[in-house]
C-alpha cells in the first residue's frame, strides 16, 4: 500500500507547534493596507490558531 501523500498547498499554509496547536495566516495582509485602521493592521499580525475542530482534518492533509 503507497503511502499518503501530503497535500502541498497545506503545508505551505499551515505550522505544527509543539502542543499541536496548528498555526495559521491571516487573509488580506498583502497589499494595499492603507485602507486598515491602525488596530485592524496590528490584530493581523498577531499570531493566529486553527480551531480544534479543523485542526484534526489540516494534521491529516500535513501528514
Amino acid at each position: 500500500m503507497p503511502k499518503m501523500k501530503s497535500v502541498k498547498g497545506a503545508v505551505k499554509r499551515f505550522k505544527v507547534k509543539k502542543n499541536g496547536q496548528v498555526k495559521r495566516g491571516t487573509a488580506f495582509r498583502s497589499h494595499i493596507l492603507t485602507k486598515q485602521d491602525a488596530a485592524t493592521r496590528r490584530t493581523q499580525n498577531s499570531p493566529k490558531v486553527v480551531s480544534k475542530v479543523d485542526a484534526a482534518n489540516i494534521k491529516a492533509m500535513i501528514n
